[in-house]
């Protein structure tokens, strides 16, 4: 894999849409080819930063907060994978001016999929109001018009969504590179 500048990736959408998995899997590629990865996931960095909440400036803060990170790992020669629902299109744009080369990657998989897939049982508690603000359901999810890629895994599988997301990666990063 010709990965010559370290690029973040960054995977939003709804939560259970496949961010983490695909994360994962990313990073293992990565890997594979002895190039530095790592994986920076929305909800461990929730945990570990203690952010207060599921407020709009609460979700922006744990953006910025993840892309900062993001970057300093970036200019260090890592190539980094983020996993966070990012719902709204002003965080994103503020990541993207902070990373570069930076890939946005919308896991645009439908909100019925995502329910149905549910694996922390957050839709369910979200339907009975046990959780205010809830990208999808009680708050909204602005779908991002400057994604590098969209992928519904709904329809992909794990590999082929991996492969497609590796190829922009190569480009992204030798783009850098040649300037």
């Amino acid at each position: 894999m010709a990965v010559t500048e370290p690029v973040v990736v960054w995977l939003t959408g709804l939560s259970g849409s496949g961010k983490t998995t695909l994360a994962r899997a990313l990073c293992e590629e990565l890997s594979g080819c002895n190039l530095l990865a790592q994986h920076v996931d929305g909800d461990q960095l929730r945990r570990v930063v203690g952010c207060p909440g599921f407020s709009r400036p609460a979700r922006d803060q744990n953006v910025a907060t993840a892309g900062y990170a993001a970057s300093l790992l970036q200019r260090h020669g890592v190539n980094v994978v983020v996993s966070l629902i990012s719902p709204y299109d002003a965080a994103r744009k503020l990541v993207r001016s902070m990373c570069e080369p930076f890939v946005l990657v919308h896991v645009s998989t439908p909100l019925e999929v995502c329910i149905a897939r549910d694996p922390k049982g957050l839709y369910s508690l979200a339907s009975f109001g046990l959780i205010p603000n809830f990208t999808g359901v009680t708050d909204p999810y602005e779908v991002p018009d400057d994604a590098e890629l969209t992928l519904d895994t709904e329809h992909l599988n794990l590999d082929d969504a991996t492969d497609m997301v590796l190829r922009v990666v190569q480009t992204a990063s030798s783009s850098r590179a040649n300037r």
